[in-house]
C-alpha cells in the first residue's frame, strides 16, 4: 500500500481522526476535506503499540487512552481546528459524563479539555481503511504516552535590561519531513537585528525528531562559525527543546548522539538557552526548512538566487499608470464638449466611453459644470481647489470634522464636483488627526481571551489592596489587604490604617509564606507600596517571581479583583454603623471561604483542608455528619481524618478539571467578541486615554492620545510602544487599548 501524500491542513475547516483500537496496539490518521467537501487530504498518520499495563484496560479505557496519546503528538494541528472523530466507540462521552472520576480518567479529561473535538459516527470506511492498516503495523519506537499538562500558567510579560543583552544572539531552527524529501532551517539574528538564514537538505532518511535535531545542530554550528559567545535558540519542537534542557528524558536510541553532539558544541559558548515558541511565532525558520526539503539538487548544482518582495496591490493594478500632465480631469471632456475632438490614439470603446460622459456635462463662460439628476448645474473643480475644499468644509471656520459621506453631499449640495469627491473626502477624514483622537472607543477585544490558571495550590497568588475606605474603621483603619490563591480561590486579608511596604512584606510573610509555604509567582499592580526595593529583596530571598499586570488593567489580575468585589459586597451587608466593618471583616472571610466558588466547583475549605468546615448551625441543630462524628472514637475520628487527607489530590484534580472547563466556556463566549486586530513593529498607534489620570480639559479632552510607534509585538497581544522622539514607555499595554493611526 502506497502511503497517502501528507498536506498541510487549511485554517477554518475541520479536521477528521480515525481511529483503529485493537487488542494490542492502535491506529490513527488525521485528514481534512478539500474544497470540494467530497475528498479527503491526509495531514498525518500514526500507530503505537500498548504497554503492557495499557492492553490490560478494557475497550473503551484503550480507546481513551489512544486518543489522549494521539492528541498529545498532533497538538499542534488540533489547537486550532475542530476535530471531528470517527471510531467505533465514542471515548468523549465516557470521559466528560462520567459521574465518579478517578485519578486516570480525570488526568485524560483535564488533557482532553483544551481540544474542540467532536465525535461523529462511523459512516463511510475511507480513512478508517488507512488507521486499519496502521494499527495492524505498528511501530515500536513510538514515544509512550506522557500524562504530564501543558504549561498554560504562563501570564506575565517583562524584559530585563541587561548589559550583556547587547551580545546575545539569538538562532530559530525548524526540520520538515515530507513526502518530497528532508530539510533544516535556521535564522541567526545578531545583537543589531541582522538575519542571517541557513537552509540544507538531508540527502538520508530520517524521523521528524532526527530532521529537528538536525536543524539545531545546524542553527548552533552557524553561532559557533560568527564566534557568538550569548545564544540562545528557539524552535518549535517540544521533544527537542525539553530534552536538551534536561527536562525530559532521551529514550530513542537515535536521538541519543545527537543530543550529546549539541550539547558537546554548547560548551563552545559562555552562555546558551534553549526555548521552546508556538510554530506560528517560527514562520521564517519553517519556510526556509519546507523549501529545502522541495528542492532536488544535483550533487555540483547551486541553488539559484532567490529574491522576496512585497507587492501591496493586485498584479493588474500595476497596469493603471497614473499620467501626471498638469492638467485637470475633465480635460478630455471639456474639450469633446467644446470641439468635439477626441484625445490622440485613442480607442473606438473609449471614444464612446468619452461621448457618454460628456453628454452629462454643459460649458458656461469656460467654466464646466455638470448636470445632476435634478438638472441642478454642479461646477467642475481641479484637484488644488478640491483639496482646499475638503479642508475647509471638514476643518475651516465652521468645519464640524463630519465623516467622509456627510463631507461630500455637503459638498454637492454646495454646487461642487469632481469624479473622486467621495473617495477623497473619506481618506481626508481618515488620516484626521482630532477625528482619530476624538473618536468613539473601540470596545471589540482584538485578539482571543487568554486564561491563565495555577498549577497547584499556594503556587501563585494575587495581591490588591482595598481602600482607603471611608468612613473609616472605629479603630482608624482605612485600608484592606487582599491576597487569593489562584488554585483554591482562598482568600486572605487584613486591615491596616495605611498600606506601607513594610506592611505588605509582612502580610506576605505571616499570611502566606509562615502559613502555606513558598509560592512560585506573586501578582501584583503597579502601586509602590507593592513595588519597592524592599518587595524586591524579599521575592529574591525566598526565590519568589513577582509580575506586574498592565496600569490601569485590572482583568489581567481579575482573581483578586473579583475577590475584592465579592468581600466589600459581603461587608456592606453584614455592618451595623458603618465603622465597625473591620470587626466584620473575620466572619466574612469564613463566609467567602466556606460557599461554592463558580469556577471550581467546589469551597475554598474543602479544597485546602479536604473536608468542608462546620458551620454554626450545625452545632445548635446537629446534623447528620456531626452525629456520625460524635460516636466514633478520637483514634477512628483520626483515621477518618487520615483518609480525607489522603482523598484531597483527587478533590484538587477535579477542581482543577472543572476550572479548565469552566475557563473554556468563559473563553468561548469571549471569543464571538474578538474583532481581529494585529499590530506589527513600526505601526503607527493611538492609546486610550486614561482615566486615573486627572486631565485638566476635563470634558474636551481627547478619548486617545499619541500617536506611538510600536516598537515591539508580541504573540499574546502586548505591546511595547515609543513615543515619536523614541522614548520608550515605562510599561507595555495591551493591544484592546491601542487603534491604529493614519497618516
Amino acid at each position: 500500500m502506497n502511503p497517502p501524500v501528507l498536506m498541510p491542513p487549511v485554517p477554518g475547516r475541520p479536521l477528521i481522526l480515525y481511529m483503529t483500537i485493537l487488542d494490542e496496539s492502535m491506529g490513527c490518521m488525521l485528514g481534512q476535506h478539500d474544497e470540494s467537501r467530497k475528498k479527503e487530504r491526509a495531514v498525518y498518520y500514526l500507530s503505537k503499540k500498548f504497554t503492557t499495563c495499557e492492553m490490560n484496560y478494557s475497550l473503551l479505557e484503550r480507546t481513551c487512552c489512544a486518543l489522549v496519546w494521539a492528541s498529545h503528538r498532533l497538538r499542534q494541528y488540533m489547537l486550532s481546528h475542530t476535530t471531528w472523530l470517527i471510531s467505533k466507540m465514542d471515548p468523549i462521552k465516557y470521559i466528560f459524563e462520567k459521574p465518579a472520576l478517578t485519578g486516570r480518567i480525570a488526568r485524560w479529561q483535564v488533557l482532553l479539555s483544551e481540544f474542540d473535538i467532536v465525535y461523529v459516527t462511523q459512516k463511510a470506511i475511507k480513512g478508517s481503511a488507512l488507521a486499519d492498516y496502521l494499527a495492524q503495523q505498528p511501530l515500536n519506537d513510538y514515544q509512550p504516552m506522557h500524562p504530564e499538562f501543558p504549561d498554560e500558567d504562563i501570564m506575565a510579560l517583562f524584559e530585563e535590561k541587561l548589559d550583556e543583552d547587547r551580545d546575545k544572539w539569538t538562532v530559530w531552527f525548524d526540520g520538515a519531513s515530507n513526502i518530497l524529501g528532508h530539510g533544516v532551517g535556521a535564522v541567526l539574528v545578531s545583537s543589531d537585528n541582522q538575519c542571517v538564514p541557513f537552509t540544507a537538505r538531508l540527502g538520508f532518511d530520517c524521523t521528524n525528531n532526527m530532521a529537528e535535531y538536525e536543524a539545531c545542530a545546524l542553527a548552533v554550528q552557524a553561532a559557533i562559525d560568527s564566534n557568538v559567545k550569548l545564544l540562545k535558540v528557539y524552535g518549535d519542537s517540544a521533544l527537542v527543546i525539553h530534552q536538551l534542557r534536561g527536562e525530559w528524558e532521551t529514550r530513542d536510541p537515535k536521538l541519543i548522539p545527537y543530543k550529546a553532539y549539541i550539547k558537546e558544541l554548547a560548551k563552545t559558548f559562555d552562555e546558551i538557552s534553549f526555548h521552546h515558541v508556538p510554530r506560528e511565532e517560527n514562520q521564517m525558520a519553517d519556510a526556509l526548512a519546507t523549501l529545502a526539503s522541495m528542492f532536488h539538487l544535483t550533487p555540483h548544482g547551486d541553488l539559484p538566487y532567490i529574491e522576496f518582495w512585497c507587492r501591496g496591490k493586485p498584479a493588474h493594478c500595476c497596469q493603471v499608470e497614473e499620467e501626471r500632465d498638469g492638467k485637470p480631469w475633465y480635460f478630455d471632456i471639456k474639450r469633446h464638449v467644446v470641439s468635439k475632438e477626441y484625445p490622440p490614439e485613442i480607442a473606438d470603446n473609449d471614444k464612446r466611453t468619452l461621448r457618454r460622459l460628456a453628454a452629462g456635462f454643459f460649458m458656461s463662460r469656460s467654466i464646466l459644470y455638470k448636470r445632476n439628476h435634478d438638472m441642478t448645474l454642479l461646477r467642475c473643480v481641479d484637484a488644488r481647489e478640491a483639496n482646499h475644499m475638503i479642508e475647509e468644509v471638514h476643518e475651516g471656520s465652521f468645519g464640524t470634522h463630519a465623516n467622509g459621506h456627510a463631507m461630500a453631499r455637503k459638498i454637492l449640495r454646495a454646487g461642487y464636483y469632481w469624479l473622486t469627491m467621495e473617495s477623497d473626502c473619506c481618506v481626508h477624514v481618515r488620516k484626521c488627526h482630532k477625528c482619530q483622537a476624538f473618536a468613539d472607543n473601540v470596545n471589540a477585544p482584538p485578539h482571543p481571551l487568554n486564561v491563565m490558571s495555577a498549577p497547584w495550590p499556594f503556587s501563585m497568588w494575587g495581591i490588591d489592596v482595598i481602600g482607603a475606605i471611608e468612613p473609616k474603621a472605629s479603630n482608624g483603619h482605612r485600608f484592606i489587604l487582599v491576597a487569593i490563591d489562584y488554585f483554591t480561590k482562598w482568600v486572605e486579608a487584613a486591615s491596616y490604617t495605611n498600606v506601607t511596604r513594610g506592611v505588605v512584606v509582612r502580610f506576605i510573610k505571616k499570611e502566606i509564606i509562615y502559613r502555606y509555604g513558598l509560592p512560585r509567582k506573586i501578582i501584583t499592580d503597579n502601586g509602590t507600596n507593592l513595588n519597592n526595593k524592599m518587595m524586591g529583596e524579599m521575592c529574591e530571598e525566598f526565590k519568589i517571581q513577582h509580575h506586574n499586570s498592565a496600569p490601569y488593567r485590572p482583568k489581567m489580575n481579575g482573581a483578586v479583583e473579583a475577590a475584592n468585589k465579592n468581600i466589600k459586597k459581603i461587608i456592606q451587608k453584614m455592618t451595623m454603623s458603618y465603622r465597625d466593618w473591620h470587626e466584620m471583616l473575620p466572619f466574612a472571610l469564613h463566609g467567602y471561604r466556606t460557599s461554592v466558588r463558580t469556577s471550581t466547583g467546589a469551597t475554598p475549605f474543602s479544597l485546602v483542608y479536604g473536608m468542608e468546615a462546620v458551620l454554626p448551625f450545625e452545632v445548635e441543630v446537629p446534623s447528620l455528619r456531626i452525629l456520625a462524628e460524635s460516636g466514633l472514637k478520637e483514634s477512628e475520628w483520626a483515621q477518618t481524618r487520615y483518609d480525607q487527607l489522603n482523598l484531597i489530590e483527587g478533590k484538587r484534580l477535579a477542581a482543577m478539571s472543572h476550572g479548565r472547563l469552566y475557563q473554556q466556556r468563559m473563553k468561548s463566549a469571549f471569543d464571538k467578541k474578538v474583532r481581529l486586530r494585529k499590530f506589527h513593529e513600526g505601526d503607527l498607534v493611538l492609546k486610550k486615554m486614561s482615566h486615573a489620570v486627572k486631565d485638566n480639559r476635563g470634558k474636551w479632552a481627547p478619548n486617545y492620545e499619541g500617536p506611538f510607534v510600536v516598537k515591539r509585538a508580541f504573540s499574546g497581544g502586548a505591546l511595547m510602544l515609543t513615543n515619536m522622539d523614541g522614548e520608550e514607555l515605562p510599561s507595555p499595554v495591551n493591544s484592546d487599548v491601542v487603534k491604529r493611526y493614519y497618516a
